[in-house]
Order: C-alpha cells, then structure tokens, then sequence
C-alpha cells in the first residue's frame, strides 16, 4: 500500500475518516494543508474512544483551543481542517498498526470521530491524534474478544450524574487509576443548568459557564466546560466507553417529546435537536448514533465474546409522559398496561437480544431505578412516577421477556439517583421468600448532590417496606466489576467527599452473584469511619427527604 502522506489523507476523507496504513507508519510533523492550524493547543477536551467491536473501536477528538468560546466552538476558524491520527500497540508508538486523517469544521463542531478496523481482537491498543505541530495526549483503548471466544475476565466499571457545580471530579480520577477495561456511563452526563440555579448542600465549588443550555451553541459551551476537566479525561483515556443518556444532557425528566415544563419552554423539539447533536460531537459514538434533527440512535448492544451481551437502554426518548404530574404518587394510571417506559420497539428489540443470546452474562446498561421502591409504609404504593415504578406493566413485560428467553444470568445496571444500591428483581415484590428472577446495581453519582454521607447498616429505611432492597449508602462513586465466567462481582467504590481533589476512594461494600445462581450476596462490608463523615447522622425522615429531593427536585 502507498502510505505517503497525501495518499493517507485522500483515504481518510473518502472513507469518512477511517484510513488504513501498515504499521510501523510515522506521525507525519508537517501543519495539513487544509487551513492555517491554532497557535495555541486545540486538544484541550482530550480524547476518548469507545463501541468496541472484535476488529476495532471509535476514537474521538474535539478540536478548542478556546474551549469556553461563547458560541460553542471552541475558538476555532471556520476552516475545515485535516486530523491525523495513530493507533499503536504500545504507549510509545514505535508499533504504530493503522493511522490515517480525518476532515472536520464548524458543520460538526471540530469533532473527529474515526471508526478504525481491522485490528486484533481482545488486545490493548493507544490512540492520539495531531494538527500541525500540536499532539493530542494518548490514550489507552481496546477491541472487545472474538465473538465466540471466553474470555478469563472483563473489568468493567460504570458511572453516572457528574453536576461540574456540586464537586470536584475525583471519582472519575479514581475510576481511571482502577484501570477498567470497558466504563459505562449510564447519564447525566452533564446538566443543563444556569450558574447558581442547582446548588449542593453547603454551597457549589465551581460554576456553569453561559446560561441554561437551550441551544447548539451553549450545548458545546457546556460540554466543553465539562470536557476541560483533567479527571474527566484521564477516565475517558484509560478505557473504551459506552454511553447513553438520561434527562440532564437535554432538560430535567423530559419524556419524549414532553420537556419538564411545557408551557413555560416553547420549541423544546429544536432544543432537543441541539442537544443531542451537542451530546454525539462530544462523545465516542459510532456514525449509527448521528442524530437525524430531534432523533438519535443510541440503544443498541455490545457482545463481550461468550462472556457477556451489554443492552444499551433509551429510557428518554421513547417513554409515555409520566403519569400523574411526575413525583412520588400512588397514582393507578400508571399500571395502565399500554404504557411504557422504553417505548413498543424497543421492548421488542430488548426480547429479541435476550432470545438470541448465547452469553454467560445479559447486562442492561439503563438509567432509571428498575426495582421497586415504595416510599410509605402504609399500604398504598407511594413510588417514583419517572423510574420504572411508574410503568410497571413495562417492567413486567421486560422481566417476562428474560425469563420466557431463559436468559441466565440477568444484571441490571441504573444510574439517576445519585447513591449506591442494590436491589433484586422479586417474582413478588411484596415477598422476601419469592423467587429472585435477576438483579440490580445502582451507581451514586460522581458528584451530584455534593458531599454524601453513609450509614453503618447499609440499609435505607425503605428497606422495611421493600424486600428487594438490599444494600444503600449516600456516598458519591462508582462501581467496578469484575465478569468471569462464574461469577459477577461489583465493588461499591466511593468518595468521603467530593469538595477538594484528595479524597481517596475505598470499596464501601462488594456483592457476588454465581452464576446460574439468582440473587446477590454480600461478601465485604466496609462502612465509613466516622472520622471522615463529612455530614452530620442523618434520621429515617432525613434520609428519606434527601432521597426524594436528589430524585424530584433535579
């Protein structure tokens, strides 16, 4: 193959970026001809790949020099311009196995996302890009095993609800210096807000730049903003990530085409349009994910080899409108057994994945809280009207599915709620004895709701009127798993607070489901000392205000 420099270009822009060499290829040092470069480093948002395939993976880049640039791009020319890139099998790229350039301006707000193929599977690769004289740092990625090969192991970490304002991004530090393979971010990536309108017990730490994001431009403003923080892309650089959203990165629980206030934000299909082109420029996505106007494709589902089939859930898009004016109700149209959460289709396309599986291991990777959690002790069914509480004729229909395909080991994974959970899937909800028909794992957030808190039992007063909840803390974090063949282990990772940068993290509490073995057991407990508590004990009644407030009123 020719591999000089104007051929490796030609290649990259007719194949839409992906341009293949052999290896041992050099970085070509010499500005691209296509416009006059920055002066100053335009890779201030870093890089990240994800969608990882057996043969190859999504690597991303954004081009801002001045990230925080009021019209949302990043300070860069109207010029389009030529991205080289690299993919190496070790940190120092002297073994460089494909490379090529990609074309990018302001049509796609100096994104750079290039699907590279044609790579080994199961084998660590690094990753960085250059325009001109400027080099992108590099990172750290990987191709997902051959389709029907067992790997030993998969380290897998997942994560969620990352308000910039409430805290600093320590856990995602402390997530990258884990070294997952693969991370899962379930939402919130980002929120919506206008400086000083959402603000943490004990005050913000940092602010929102420009005002709540309704447009294109203040969409790439904020995730800029975001972007620009060192944490933040020290995770995306260590792994391949999978992502989907929730409300934050579009308006605060909107359901499908409904915002949160209707009457008072007009246009909200435009804003809706902005936010999610915003939202596939700034994250590794594949091209099946470019938004068509006010739609974007972004369920879709990731096989591990033999070991585990990875359900990537929309639980926004979709969805009726919340029943009874959103909240915490006892509100019987919500059985109503025509609702749903994730729409007819795409309950379809979940019931398809699980009777076509072969996987040890069926993982959804969703948002909103999946088992139940009624709120009073008296006998009504006080429960969240924006979680699947709310359409549990839905939730039925998805557990029925799952056991009806013999799925056989189902793992729900949930972000939304800002503290750690767990939770079984009861045939019964009302019955501890009932048969297990699966489990959850909920993540807290890395920052939302500012310094969290933690109580020695581990257990959230819900629990007495809720069998299936088995494990909670309010501390902020994240969650590591590690996937064998015979087992699911998750670690509840967590921060003692998120307002200065050194907090280290510790495993508050770890969980192994055997498989083939429905139901979760607790195998390490390890409460925060109260040394480092860094809110006062809270009462049942506070807890349980806290919890709706974290859920209701952001």
């Amino acid at each position: 193959m020719d591999t000089t420099r104007r051929s490796i270009i030609k290649t990259g822009i007719m194949t839409s970026g992906v341009a293949l060499v052999g290896a041992g290829t050099i970085l070509d040092q010499r500005p691209s001809a296509a416009a006059s470069t920055p002066r100053t480093n335009p890779f201030t948002l870093g890089v990240a790949s994800g969608d990882p395939l057996p043969d190859g993976f999504v690597i991303w880049t954004r081009l801002a020099p001045e990230p925080l640039a009021e019209d949302g791009l990043g300070g860069m020319p109207s010029a389009r311009q030529i991205v080289s890139w690299q993919v190496a099998t070790d940190e120092r790229f002297r073994r460089v196995v494909r490379a090529g350039a990609a074309r990018t301006g302001p049509e796609l707000g100096h994104a750079v996302h290039v699907e590279v193929a044609g790579l080994a599977s199961g084998t660590e690769y690094f990753f960085r890009f250059r325009l001109g004289r400027h080099l992108s740092t590099s990172g750290r990625t990987r191709t997902a095993p051959a389709l029907h090969s067992t790997p030993a192991a998969l380290s897998m970490a997942f994560a969620s609800c990352s308000q910039f304002e409430h805290g600093l991004f320590t856990a995602y530090r402390r997530l990258a210096e884990d070294q997952p393979d693969l991370v899962l971010h379930l939402g919130d990536y980002q929120y919506e807000y206008r400086k000083g309108s959402y603000v943490a017990p004990g005050g913000n730490v940092r602010d929102h730049e420009g005002p709540e994001t309704v447009s294109l431009a203040g969409y790439r403003q904020r995730l800029a903003q975001y972007k620009t923080d060192p944490d933040l892309q020290a995770a995306h650089a260590v792994a391949p990530w999978l992502v989907v959203f929730d409300d934050h990165e579009v308006d605060n629980n909107w359901a499908d085409e409904i915002p949160e206030n209707a009457a008072s934000v007009p246009g909200f299909m435009d804003r809706r349009a902005a936010a999610f082109r915003a939202y596939y420029e700034n994250m590794p996505l594949r091209r099946t994910s470019l938004p068509n106007g006010p739609d974007i494709q972004v369920y879709r589902r990731l096989q591990w080899g033999s070991l585990a089939n990875f359900h990537m859930l929309d639980t926004r898009q979709y969805r009726d409108d919340q029943a009874c004016g959103d909240g915490y109700d006892d509100c019987p149209e919500a059985a109503a057994p025509e609702r749903s959460l994730p729409g007819a289709a795409q309950e379809q396309w979940l019931a398809d994945g699980f009777r076509s599986s072969t996987q040890t291991w069926d993982v959804l990777g969703q948002q909103v809280f999946f088992g139940r959690r009624d709120s009073t002790i008296t006998p009504d069914n006080t429960v969240s009207m924006d979680s699947w509480d709310g359409y549990p004729a839905a939730r039925d229909r998805v557990v029925r599915s799952w056991v009806d395909a013999g799925v056989r080991n189902p793992i729900v994974l949930t972000g939304d709620v800002h503290a750690h959970w767990g939770s079984n899937v009861l045939t019964d909800w009302n019955d501890a004895a009932s048969p297990v028909l699966g489990e959850e794992f909920v993540c807290s957030s890395i920052t939302s709701g500012g310094n969290g808190y933690d109580q020695p039992t581990g257990r959230h007063p819900w629990a007495a009127q809720n069998p299936n909840l088995t494990f909670w803390t309010n501390l902020r974090g994240y969650v590591n798993t590690t996937i064998t063949p015979e087992s699911f282990t998750a670690d509840f990772r967590c921060i003692p607070e998120v307002r200065s940068g050194e907090a280290a993290a510790f495993t508050r509490a770890t969980f192994v489901i055997d498989s083939g073995v429905r139901g979760m057991r607790k195998v390490a407990d390890n409460p925060l000392p109260t040394t480092l508590t860094r809110r006062a004990p809270r009462s049942d009644e506070q807890i349980i205000a806290d919890t709706i407030e974290a859920e209701t009123g952001h």
